[in-house]
C-alpha cells in the first residue's frame, strides 16, 4: 500500500541560518496513527509546516501519491486537515453551523450538500444540538470538537492535530479520544502527552535537533528517551 505521506532527506534552515530539520525521512500510512514526540524547538512545528505547503525546503514529500511543490501544495491542503492547538485559532464565524460549513462553501460545494455534511461532521463529533450557538459561548472541550468538525468537514484522508488535548478537563478529555479513535482517517499527533499516544497512536518518532532520532511502538520509544516524567524518577 503506498504511503499517504512520505517524506525522503528533509532538510531546511530559517533565513537567520538556524537549522531546523537534518535529513529526515517519515512514511504515514492509510488508517495508522503516529505520535510525533520531541522537546520544543526540535523540528516538530517545521516539520508540519512543511507537509501543507507553508514552508519548502530541500528534500521530496509526496501526499497520497503526489510530489509536492508549488503547483501542487494545495492539492496537499485538501488531503491533509489540520487541528490547532488552540481551537480560537480555528473558530471565527458567528455560528458553530457556520463555521463547520466553511470550508466545505469555499470548496464550492452546493449549499444542500455542505448542509448535509455539516449535520453529519456535528453527529459524529457530537455536537449537533450547538449548531446555532456561537463558538466563543462553547467550553474548551466543545470548542475542540466544533473544530475537528471543521477539519471533517473537508474530507481529508489525513489529520494533523497538535497537542489535541491541550485545556482539555478529563471528560472533555476521554470524549476526544473516543471520537479519533472511531475515525479512519490517518492522523498525526504531535503531543508531549504521553498517556495520549498510548490510547491514540500504534507508533511513535522522535525528533530532536531536526532530526527523527527514533522511530518505535509508543511505550519503546517512550522508554528510550526517557519521555515520560514517571520514567526518569525511577531508581536504575
Amino acid at each position: 500500500m503506498e504511503p499517504v505521506i512520505e517524506v525522503t532527506d528533509l532538510h531546511f534552515s530559517y533565513p537567520d541560518g538556524t537549522v531546523a530539520l537534518q535529513g529526515v525521512n517519515f512514511t504515514l500510512h492509510a488508517g495508522e496513527t503516529v505520535a510525533v514526540f520531541g522537546a520544543n524547538g526540535s523540528g516538530k512545528t517545521t516539520f508540519l509546516l512543511h507537509l501543507v505547503g507553508l514552508l519548502q525546503g530541500r528534500g521530496q514529500i509526496r501526499v497520497c501519491g503526489k510530489g509536492i511543490d508549488n503547483s501542487t501544495v494545495s492539492f496537499a491542503r485538501q488531503k491533509i486537515g489540520v487541528l490547532f492547538q488552540d481551537s480560537d485559532d480555528q473558530l471565527f464565524m458567528p455560528t458553530v453551523e457556520e463555521d463547520v460549513a466553511f470550508g466545505p462553501l469555499n470548496m464550492g460545494m452546493r449549499s444542500e450538500d455542505v448542509r448535509r455534511r455539516v449535520e453529519h461532521c456535528l453527529e459524529l463529533v457530537g455536537m449537533r444540538q450547538a449548531a446555532s450557538r456561537a463558538p466563543y459561548h462553547l467550553s474548551a472541550g466543545e470548542k475542540r470538537r466544533v473544530a475537528l468538525a471543521g477539519v471533517l468537514a473537508v474530507d481529508p484522508t489525513i489529520i494533523v492535530l497538535d497537542e489535541p488535548a491541550t485545556f482539555l478537563d478529563p471528560p472533555a478529555r476521554t470524549q476526544l479520544v473516543a471520537i479519533l479513535s472511531s475515525l479512519p482517517q490517518a492522523k498525526l499527533i504531535v503531543t508531549h502527552d504521553v498517556d495520549l499516544a498510548r490510547a491514540l497512536a500504534s507508533r511513535a518518532v522522535f525528533f530532536e535537533n531536526g532530526r527523527i532520532a527514533g522511530a518505535a511502538d509508543v511505550e519503546s520509544l517512550i522508554e528510550q528517551f526517557q519521555w515520560d516524567s514517571s520514567l526518569a524518577l525511577r531508581p536504575r
